[in-house]
């Protein structure tokens, strides 16, 4: 498994929101599209926006933490036709319990819960290669990519 972290949320040219994961030293990100609904979740908590209600994923870190439930990790396992799978690791009172999930959901959780975001091996293999990391003109520049691609653009391979 590879640790992952976000570094950004943007949109493709048919306006879908996709979530940009990147290994540690940013050497391959992987974009994963997702729903508009976990996108704002996702972009909402990297620019520490608190809105006045609690939005879903805030709602599930409280109920998690009145439970002392911990979340370990969350894994993006799989990708199969283009959709992408993932499962958060649960821990609690030494009891592991993994939840199937998907990719954006799990995301947007992890950053609320300050839990590591991993890819498995075979999922990181569709990550596209950088040549270093990004800075803030380069993400302009990625975002401006992702306005010209569709999620059919990037192939899988079993």
């Amino acid at each position: 498994m590879l640790l992952m972290k976000v570094r950004g949320v943007a949109l493709d040219q048919q306006m879908n929101p996709v979530v940009l994961l990147v290994d540690q030293p940013e050497t391959m990100a992987l974009p994963i599209w997702i729903g508009q609904s976990e996108a704002t979740a996702i972009a909402m908590e990297l620019q520490g926006v608190r809105p006045p209600r609690p939005m879903t994923h805030d709602l599930f870190r409280t109920l998690l933490n009145e439970l002392q439930v911990s979340v370990a990790r969350i894994v993006v396992t799989d990708v199969r036709d283009n959709t992408y799978f993932a499962e958060i690791h649960l821990a609690r009172n030494g009891s592991a319990h993994v939840i199937d999930s998907r990719p954006s959901d799990a995301i947007a959780l992890a950053l609320r819960m300050e839990a590591p975001i991993y890819v498995e091996e075979k999922v990181a293999a569709q990550a596209i290669q950088l040549k270093k990391p990004f800075d803030d003109t380069e993400m302009e520049e990625w975002k401006k990519f992702l306005e010209r691609v569709k999620p059919s653009d990037f192939h899988t391979t079993h």
